[in-house]
């Protein structure tokens, strides 16, 4: 039997730009074994800037532009970290992450790109926004748009900075404009002569251009300020404008001029001929955010796609002693302008140009370009013996999926209640609950604890946003109870790695998981740690009670049945390990994980029975709590809220693990949508929680959890009849 290897490097890569999602997708090919791989990033895609134009323009859909580095992490077995790097310790290796504890490396890259923000011009932090980051532009502008399509906003625009980027900015949105219907006024501000970054040719064809949209350019020009409905010039002229974007020349990020880094006057990264940043053995930097020493080049997107091979072999050989490769850049590109319509202009060696079918070329190169990361190579998979016990194939299933993660690798309802069915109790009178509800009940004198416990197996390589979600949802069951969180026993088992690399992780871990606990009013007393085949996190916590437990037993006819969160967190997290999740979608889902559940499940203390919805389904659960008062429960599917994306993968026959034994366990009779049928035998991690309650106190609670900061959703009502769940 071949060891586990373990970990004992880990490599992080801060940003996602276009030169670290070229080198996670090599990376997912050819992966090095001992190496652990963090990508952090502040969202869960990234935008591909050479297709920005044509999405202002109206050519494209936002989310074409978006690379899912959700699915290229996966992809690439990397840790995904979703947030901004605000920090970085060369000394001390050591990355600060906004909203996160810090990361540690052996070995490091940055890829942060650049802004475009000027806050040196008055009102321009308030009022204006920066081309880049493409993010908040991109929003800002499809806001902008809606505000003139209702009338609420004029057609005025205002660019600063008459560049490549800027001319076609303003070009693609006159075109955006018109299609509207609106008549577009738009202004190019260039302090300079004339425009700049063409070739005298280029410029020839780019003011012809600007001419035929009606674009006003204005050369030799400074703006002073900028207010919400105009730009103020140097020499007092006012620019009407409601929207006024800044594209003039690229900003290296503030957050680097405190890192101790080498640096450029302007702020970015120096690097050598490898791409290592210049005295720092350890740390890489590429992209808009670096400077080359050896070779200086301009900021373009073709710099880091070359840079990519290069970047991606030496990180590899520094992980491993090996040699670095020098990157040698071209010394001219290929420019390719979009100009509004569909139609592109071309520029190299000084020669230009330019019409439709330069705009299809450009398009196609784009389109290959996204394409190697919407169609990720399918690696191959282990194959199975072809001499196996009986009953595998079944077991496995027709796709020998992998077992699934969080609660959709539960055992099954059905055998777990046999297994209890078979269990003597020896009647102690201070257990007032066994098996069956969400947790133990016990008596101390005239004190009555709760007790219960949880493990899950890693659902995200993230392991802080793994140790918050699981340690909501283990007190998920406390609170459902009506009981106050007391104190709380951690075990956790990691993978085999080095102890430095143990040390950082469980720190991580710990971190979340105490923020999450000790905000909930409890104590961590204590724990067990061991090293296994993968990370496993558990708790197990008490609570006390300072009235009548909240079970599952309290439901009477008549009552209605609400539900506080939406279910199909088992089929996204499903969908995401078969790379066929939008990483939107994760992102979203893990958002609503995140949430407390304590004050939303104070709000519903006039329940008459409550549980929280976990691997069993909602359905499993619900059953259980029809069960327990003896009733019948009637579903309304349509009014059952899903994830966005959780409809779209069980339509397309994603399930977890556990589904099938889910839906054998607590069958549901009535017609309906399929796919959403399906899901109510999804299990759910961290849950929201379902319950039964008066159609009088129906007002009143809607208010206090919607104070709670939750949603309360009317799903259905129980009356009586046999025990059952239907759909009406």
């Amino acid at each position: 039997m071949q060891p586990q290897i373990p970990l004992t490097r880990d490599l992080v890569l801060i940003g996602g730009g276009h030169a670290h999602a070229l080198a996670l997708r090599m990376w997912g090919m050819n992966p090095l074994p001992g190496a652990r791989l963090t990508l952090i990033n502040p969202g869960p895609t990234a935008p591909y800037s050479g297709m920005l134009p044509g999405h202002i323009a109206g050519h494209y859909r936002r989310d074409e532009l978006d690379i899912d580095l959700v699915k290229l992490a996966r992809f690439a077995g990397a840790r995904l970290i979703n947030g901004a790097a605000t920090a970085i310790d060369p000394k001390l290796k050591r990355i600060d992450v906004a909203g996160h504890a810090a990361i540690h490396y052996d070995v490091a890259s940055i890829d942060v790109g650049i802004h475009a923000e000027m806050p040196d011009i008055e009102g321009f932090s308030e009022y204006g926004v920066g081309a880049k980051p493409l993010d908040r532009y991109a929003e800002s502008w499809r806001v902008f748009v809606q505000r003139v399509e209702r009338g609420e906003a004029k057609p005025q625009v205002a660019v600063v900075g008459g560049g490549v980027a800027g001319t076609e900015l303003a070009l693609a949105m006159a075109r955006k404009l018109r299609t509207i219907g609106a008549t577009p006024e738009i202004t190019l501000i260039e302090m300079a002569r004339d425009l700049t970054g063409f070739s005298p040719s280029a410029l020839s064809r780019a003011t012809k251009a600007l001419d035929r949209f009606g674009v006003r350019v204005l050369t030799g020009t400074q703006v002073a300020k900028i207010s919400a409905d105009s730009v103020t010039t140097s020499l007092g002229e006012e620019i009407a404008s409601a929207f006024t974007v800044g594209a003039a020349g690229a900003f290296a990020h503030g957050w680097l001029a405190d890192s101790g880094l080498p640096l450029t006057e302007d702020g970015f990264i120096e690097v050598d001929e490898t791409l290592r940043v210049s005295g720092v053995s350890d740390l890489f930097a590429v992209g808009d955010c670096a400077h080359l020493m050896a070779t200086p080049r301009p900021k373009a997107g073709v710099f880091a796609v070359r840079a990519a091979p290069v970047l991606a072999h030496n990180l590899r050989a520094c992980l491993s002693d090996g040699r670095l490769k020098p990157f040698r850049p071209q010394k001219d590109f290929l420019k390719l302008v979009s100009m509004g319509e569909k139609n592109a202009l071309a520029e190299k060696w000084g020669r230009s140009l330019a019409g439709p079918a330069l705009w299809r070329w450009k398009n196609r190169i784009d389109q290959r370009f996204m394409d190697r990361f919407r169609n990720l190579p399918e690696m191959a998979q282990d194959r199975l013996p072809r001499e196996l016990a009986a009953g595998v194939r079944e077991e496995l299933g027709a796709k020998a999926q992998m077992l699934c993660t969080g609660c959709g690798s539960k055992v099954a309802a059905g055998v777990l209640s046999g297994t209890l069915a078979g269990w003597p109790r020896i009647g102690r009178e201070d257990v007032l609950m066994g098996p069956g509800d969400d947790a133990a009940l016990l008596a101390m004198g005239d004190i009555r604890q709760v007790v219960t416990t949880d493990h899950l197996r890693a659902f995200t390589e993230d392991p802080q946003r793994f140790a918050r979600i699981a340690a909501l949802h283990a007190l998920g069951d406390i609170w459902a109870m009506g009981a106050e969180p007391q104190a709380v026993l951690i075990q956790i088992t990691v993978p085999r790695q080095s102890e430095a690399l143990q040390a950082r992780v469980l720190d991580e871990m710990m971190v979340a998981a105490n923020d999450v606990i000790s905000n909930a009013g409890a104590e961590i007393v204590g724990g067990h740690t061991t090293m296994g085949a993968e990370t496993i996190l558990g708790f197990t916590v008490t609570g006390l009670l300072d009235g009548p437990a909240v079970t599952l037993a309290g439901a009477r006819a008549g009552d209605v049945i609400v539900l506080t969160r939406p279910i199909g967190s088992g089929t996204l997290l499903a969908g995401e390990m078969q790379g066929r999740a939008n990483g939107r979608h994760i992102e979203a889902m893990f958002a609503e994980m995140e949430r407390p559940q304590a004050s939303i499940a104070k709000a519903m203390r006039a329940a008459h029975a409550m549980t929280d919805v976990t691997g069993f389904g909602l359905a499993g659960h619900l059953l259980a709590m029809a069960r327990a008062s003896g009733l019948r429960a009637a579903l309304l599917l349509g009014a059952i809220p899903t994830y966005d994306g959780a409809l779209d993968l069980s339509a397309a026959g994603v399930h977890s693990t556990i589904y099938k034994a889910n839906a054998e366990a607590a069958p549901v009779y009535g017609m309906g949508n399929p796919a959403h049928v399906a899901l109510l035998h999804d299990p759910q991690t961290a849950g929201g929680f379902v319950a039964a309650v008066s159609r009088e106190d129906l007002a009143g609670l809607h208010d206090a959890v919607k104070n709670a900061g939750g949603h309360l959703y009317e799903i259905g009502s129980f009356d009586k009849g046999p025990v059952g769940i239907d759909i009406v």
